[in-house]
C-alpha cells in the first residue's frame, strides 16, 4: 500500500515535493515547478504547500518496529 509522507532525506524545504514525487513516481523538480507556477499565476501555491507541510507526516513518523513504511 502506498503511503503519502514527507521525505526527509532529499528535502529542500520540508520534503513535501519529494514526498509527492515519490508517491506519484515523478521527479520532485516537476512538482516544485508546479508549486512555483501555481504561486505565481494563482497565488495560493504557498498556502497549499503550507497545508501539505502540516498535514503530511514524515517518513520517520510512519516507520513501524521493523523499519518498514
Amino acid at each position: 500500500m502506498k503511503r503519502l509522507y514527507r521525505v526527509t532525506k532529499t528535502k529542500r524545504i520540508a520534503g513535501v515535493c519529494a514526498g509527492l514525487g515519490e508517491y506519484f513516481n515523478i521527479d520532485p523538480t516537476l512538482i516544485r515547478i508546479a508549486f512555483l507556477l501555481v504561486t505565481i499565476f494563482f497565488g495560493f501555491g504557498i498556502l497549499a504547500y503550507s497545508i501539505c507541510w502540516v498535514a503530511m507526516p514524515t517518513e520517520k513518523e510512519l516507520r513501524d518496529k521493523d523499519g518498514n513504511i
